[in-house]
């Protein structure tokens, strides 16, 4: 008889997670008793109504909001510990419009988390910087430019090298290709699939965007009725009976996405 091989313990561990809004009279319930767990090296990506709360999960997971009830655990610790400068050297965040520092130049930018640790030296902290830089597909001589004189995929790119600095193994990617042109969204999902499998990382993605998610993701997790009521890989889970899954994956634009769906599997049961 073979031994059980040991489970991996998880990068993202949520557990009976709550969160509720108030305000002007009024209570909405967006996660209800949500559990949600992230192995090694996945890339889980997070679909979703409007109002389901994907951005606001991610947002906790980093630190910046805080949930009503349940435990968020990343890399073993609660997250609520994770607070200082150093919780970048354990979580990357790229935000939607990369939200650069429009007075820094994409040097400085990339250079920030290093800085803000105050332990290396000028010199040390923009070799780093720059490395990052080329890791990403900018050149030399984007350093000194300003974000305003950046196109979009180059936004991307800087900001993609800050969360990256100080070599976090969770990455945050919220909607990594919205605003691109299809050239350029192109370019950075095969940027996102090579870093993601040369570095190890593991990420969590929000996406609606159905070429990236088929492209990317090894699991995909639907959050509906407050919950996530799905999650499995991206072969299995347009096949789950559920209103929004219907809607997203097997419309027009999903099945373009996946090829156009010849045998439709057997519904998966919640």
């Amino acid at each position: 008889m073979n031994a059980s091989l040991p489970i991996a313990q998880p990068v993202v561990d949520i557990r009976k997670l709550w969160t509720v809004f108030e305000g002007g009279g009024r209570r909405a319930v967006v996660h209800k008793d949500l559990d949600l767990r992230v192995l090694p090296g996945e890339l889980l990506s997070l679909v979703g109504g409007s109002g389901t709360g994907k951005t606001v999960l991610l947002r906790q997971v980093l630190g910046l909001e805080r949930p009503d009830r349940g435990d968020i655990e990343v890399l073993g610790e609660p997250v609520d510990r994770m607070g200082g400068p150093g919780a970048a050297s354990r979580i990357g965040m790229l935000f939607q419009h990369g939200a650069l520092f429009s007075a820094f130049s994409v040097l400085e930018n990339i250079a920030f988390p290093l800085r803000e640790l105050r332990t290396l030296s000028p010199v040390l902290v923009r070799d780093a910087a720059m490395v990052k830089l080329r890791m990403v597909g900018l050149q030399p001589q984007d350093a000194d430019k300003m974000p305003s004189d950046l196109s979009g995929g180059m936004i991307k790119r800087a900001a993609l090298a800050r969360a990256l600095a100080m070599d976090p193994p969770l990455l945050l990617l919220d909607e990594p290709t919205a605003g691109l042109d299809p050239d350029s969204s192109d370019a950075f999902v095969a940027l996102l699939r090579s870093l993601h499998r040369d570095l190890g990382l593991t990420v969590i993605m929000v996406t609606h965007d159905l070429d990236t998610l088929f492209e990317l993701s090894t699991r995909v997790a639907v959050l509906a009725e407050q919950r996530v009521v799905v999650s499995g890989s991206p072969q299995e889970v347009p096949s789950f009976d559920h209103p929004f899954v219907r809607d997203f994956f097997l419309g027009e634009r999903g099945r373009r996405a996946m090829g156009v769906l010849r045998d439709a599997p057997e519904p998966l049961q919640e």
